[in-house]
């Protein structure tokens, strides 16, 4: 059965050309207020009519208030709030679309005032149209987020053009081109940042509050805000293909990949308001030939009740926005998954296989470990940060971190030797700082204790005698432990490490995260002959997170993929099936509970909305249930469902 939004606001007043639309991003108030009464006025209108037209019924106060009089007075309250449905229905009866709701909501109220129950068909298309709002309140609720990244986008982008920044719109800047960003205004386009530094809120994109701070020369994206100077920006992708839009795009159409629960309701409700429509038919004429009292009157009352309760408005309505919820709340948290039927996917994960280096990892070097020998660390360390400083090693960038008191040492005479390391003279002393080869070749013995490491080692000499040594490791980030123990707590038992790096290096990482299963040195088809066996047992669910650059083949394998700060990669984008907005492997847990909260709402509603049918149904055909027993097994419980639905909006997940 077709589900389409009744559209109250066709009764208003068409707009003039030229007149803005409420969701184009500007914030007029007022006719944002003016708007929203209209959308509500047929509805309070009819409202008032109905209770008016009920309380002259109960207490006969006007004697007149009989025949036509009363009859087109509850038509007048009626028009309103059922000209719309009964207008969508015979639209959808044209085009061959029979047995849609808003038909057999016209067939039940107008047989309603065939049999004389004005009050009672005045109620059904009002609570109905009332269900309607509060639908379209709900869905605009859950789209709150999606609103606020469609507020990031930037209205125009300050452009350096013949010797002065001129603003234009985004769309005409140029890959190249520089742009100027004031402080608390938008970047409007991804870049690289020219300026030494700068202070950014990412909360839009990412989901985090807490502000990124961020040197020259590095990526910054457009919907990011300026927090402290002027800073100025090359632009690096054309506005249509910044981060901002990209994610934009995959938001606003995550709901088109339906969830296979959605789409079986759907298909269900097709097959199952025919069937309902036949026995309402069925209802009405049947007992003439078995009842010795029959009153066509009562048993087309009773029909049209059974008609009113077959409405398949709660499963049609509140299971999608279920989902759409549950899209929501995750985008609001960092998350964006693909599509609904992703929520459900991640719900059955047991198995999950993960990268190391940018997954678990920051990816950077950094000091582990200072180890001087006959020597004060400060002292040692400007030794070797002197060297260190003529070098654009990675390593050397991560010693060179080190913050040591006391005035720089400067080097004199620096050479490098090939594959071995560096050799030059500090402060009178010659300093030899590389690996074992280099102090092998020098005739300087290497303590044994240096066997052992597993990581990056940087061994030092001075004056010809063994000074120390630095290790150099690859840092895990803040919540990597936290992740793996929460992970356990959520039913994920099976965890498994590939990495590319070295065997020794992951099975430490590995033993430090306490992950059993660990395997290093693999290129990335190796790491997708490892999925491809796992997904041999089918009792393994498997999802796979990577950095979404080299992990392509294996996002696309699993079950879920899953992309770690997919943010700037166009093949996390492209290939996973959720993306981590941020570097934090602990939103994996949250998009685990987010995933598994949306199900069991979107379960609470089917049978919250089957069971109560039956009963009214069943109530319904026996004559013990009237039409107002009728409107809330419709309407009220798709209200209760809607509003369990918006649940997913108010959760936390810590």
């Amino acid at each position: 059965m077709k589900k389409k939004k009744i559209n109250l606001r066709d009764l208003e007043p068409k707009k003039q050309q030229g007149e803005h639309s409420h969701d184009d991003g500007h914030n007029h108030s007022s006719p944002e207020e003016i708007s929203n009464f209209r959308t509500y006025l047929p509805a309070i209108f009819s409202f008032v009519m109905l209770i008016a037209g009920i309380a002259i019924d109960y207490f006969d106060a006007f004697p007149f208030f009989k025949g036509w009089i009363r009859v087109v007075w509850y038509t007048v309250a009626y028009i309103p709030v059922g000209f719309p449905v009964i207008r969508e229905g015979w639209k959808s009866l044209i085009k061959g679309d029979v047995f849609t709701e808003f038909f057999l909501m016209s067939i039940a109220t107008i047989g309603a005032f065939i049999i004389g129950e004005y009050p009672e068909g005045v109620a059904v298309m009002l609570f109905y149209a009332v269900g309607e709002l509060f639908q379209n309140a709900a869905v605009n609720r859950a789209k709150g987020n999606i609103k606020a990244l469609l507020d990031v986008r930037p209205k125009e982008a300050n452009v350096f053009r013949d010797g002065d920044y001129v603003s234009v719109s985004p769309e005409a800047v140029n890959i190249g081109e520089k742009i100027q960003i004031r402080v608390g205004e938008k970047i409007p386009l991804d870049g690289i940042l020219l300026s030494e530094k700068a202070s950014l809120n990412t909360a839009a994109l990412t989901g985090e509050s807490k502000p990124d701070s961020i040197q020259k020369e590095a990526k910054v994206y457009a919907g990011s805000i300026n927090l402290e100077s002027v800073i100025e920006v090359e632009v690096t992708n054309k506005f249509e293909d910044s981060s901002i839009a990209r994610i934009l795009d995959l938001v606003q159409n995550a709901t088109a990949r339906k969830s296979k629960t959605e789409l079986f309701i759907r298909q269900f409700a097709r097959i199952y308001t025919p069937i309902v429509v036949f026995l309402a038919i069925g209802v009405t004429f049947i007992p003439y030939f078995f009842v010795d009292d029959y009153v066509f009157r009562d048993w087309l009352y009773r029909a049209l009740i059974f008609l009113v309760i077959s409405c398949p408005c709660a499963l049609v309505i509140s299971i999608p926005l279920g989902y759409f919820g549950g899209l929501g709340a995750a985008s609001k948290n960092g998350i964006l998954f693909k599509g609904a039927s992703f929520l459900d996917a991640m719900t059955k994960i047991n198995t999950l296989v993960m990268d190391k280096t940018g997954t678990v990892t920051k990816g950077v070097f950094k000091i582990k470990e200072v180890k001087a020998i006959g020597w004060n660390e400060t002292e040692f360390m400007q030794y070797l940060m002197a060297l260190e400083e003529q070098s654009t090693h990675p390593i050397a960038k991560a010693i060179l971190e080190y913050k040591a008191e006391g005035e720089d040492f400067e080097a004199q005479d620096v050479s490098e030797i090939a594959g071995k390391g560096l050799k030059g003279v500090v402060n009178g002393k010659t300093v030899l700082v590389g690996n074992k080869a280099l102090m092998t070749a020098n005739n300087i013995n290497v303590p044994s204790e240096t066997e052992s490491i597993v990581e990056s080692i940087v061994l030092v000499a001075i004056d010809n005698q063994f000074a120390g040594y630095v290790v150099i490791a690859d840092e895990l980030k803040e919540d990597a432990k936290e992740t793996i123990t929460a992970l356990h707590k959520v039913g994920i038992k099976n965890i498994m490490m590939l990495s590319g790096d070295k065997d020794s290096i992951t099975q430490q990482v590995a033993k430090e995260l306490n992950i059993e299963n660990a395997k290093g040195g693999l290129l990335p088809e190796d790491k997708l002959n490892e999925v491809e066996i796992l997904k041999k047992n089918p009792e393994n669910k498997i999802a796979f997170i990577g950095d979404g650059i080299n992990d392509a083949p294996v996002l696309a394998a699993s079950n879920v993929g899953i992309a770690m700060g997919g943010l700037g990669s166009d093949v996390a984008i492209e290939t996973a099936d959720v993306i981590i907005q941020t570097d934090q492997p602990s939103k994996v847990v949250r998009a685990i509970k987010i995933s598994r909260s949306t199900r069991k709402i979107v379960w609470q509603n089917i049978i919250l909305a089957f069971g109560v049918k039956v009963i009214v149904l069943i109530l319904g055909a026996g004559g013990l249930a009237t039409m107002w027993e009728a409107v809330f097994a419709d309407v009220g419980v798709a209200l209760l469902a809607i509003l369990n639905a918006v649940r997913l909006q108010k959760m936390k997940w810590d």
